[in-house]
């Protein structure tokens, strides 16, 4: 079951999207151009043959001495039209999802050296069962009730069921290793609560013309909110850390890994 404190560490986790590896993900006939979001059908067809001269795939970035390439680019585009809790960052879709891709990179290859207790089938299927009850388009294919539906639904985005159970396992491997790194190091005191109530909360209640609830009723609402700009900010800086010991190598439109 997930708690309060893994549905806080979900939204701010990476946006909310676990992505396959790149040696777990299969290349796309032909690629996109940078900043090209995925159409729905674009998903190419087995046993299309790739026409004299044609570029099948390309190597977008290196994250320690692990290829992404253009394909996951284009993969987690079509994951993130899907997922009902993103977070918005700058620059073009194509650039927010590398950049994803490298984070979630960097912390998945943390889990694995930590060698977590792997994520069950049970759990997949649980997690799963509560994304198809959140997405109101599911409700048209009947995803809950009707396994062809689901797969229909994923078609629509050019994913295949397999690619999806996958994608969620690694997401949630993410999600279990980010909440036992940072929570131990997170808390937040009674007088930080205090202070967020009568110098945030209340003013901007008042602005809106409203009446503030007493303290008491909403401490541990003020408390989450605490944690999640707190784990927040713990993440990224560990993530920048995490980028400036390691190898992460982008490669620009046209430049060649070697």
């Amino acid at each position: 079951m997930m708690t309060c404190w893994h549905r806080t560490i979900a939204v701010l986790a990476l946006a909310a999207s676990m992505s396959a590896m790149a040696q777990q993900t299969p290349a796309p006939t032909t690629a996109p151009k940078q900043g090209d979001a995925p159409k729905q059908g674009d998903a190419p067809k087995q046993g299309d043959a790739p026409k004299q001269g044609e570029l099948l795939d390309r190597v977008v970035a290196i994250v320690n001495k692990q290829l992404i390439l253009e394909s996951d680019v284009n993969q987690e585009m079509r994951f993130a039209e899907i997922q009902p809790f993103r977070i918005a960052r700058g620059g073009t879709p194509y650039e927010q999802a590398l950049n994803r891709l490298i984070d979630r990179t960097l912390v998945y290859q943390q889990a694995l050296e930590q060698q977590l207790e792997p994520v069950s089938d049970e759990e997949v299927d649980a997690e799963l069962e509560k994304l198809k009850k959140q997405l109101s388009e599911c409700q048209i294919y009947k995803c809950s009730a009707n396994e062809n539906g689901w797969k229909e639904f994923l078609s629509q985005y050019g994913i295949t069921e397999p690619e999806m159970r996958e994608h969620w396992r690694q997401r949630m491997t993410v999600l279990r290793f980010i909440e036992q790194r940072f929570r131990s190091g997170a808390s937040i005191t009674d007088q930080q609560i205090s202070e967020y109530y009568e110098k945030t909360l209340v003013p901007e209640v008042k602005a809106r013309g409203g009446t503030p609830p007493p303290l008491d009723q909403i401490s541990s609402r003020i408390e989450e909110v605490l944690l999640q700009q707190q784990v927040s900010a713990m993440l990224q800086d560990w993530l920048k850390s995490l980028r400036e010991q390691g190898s992460v190598r982008i490669f620009k439109d046209g430049e060649v890994a070697p």
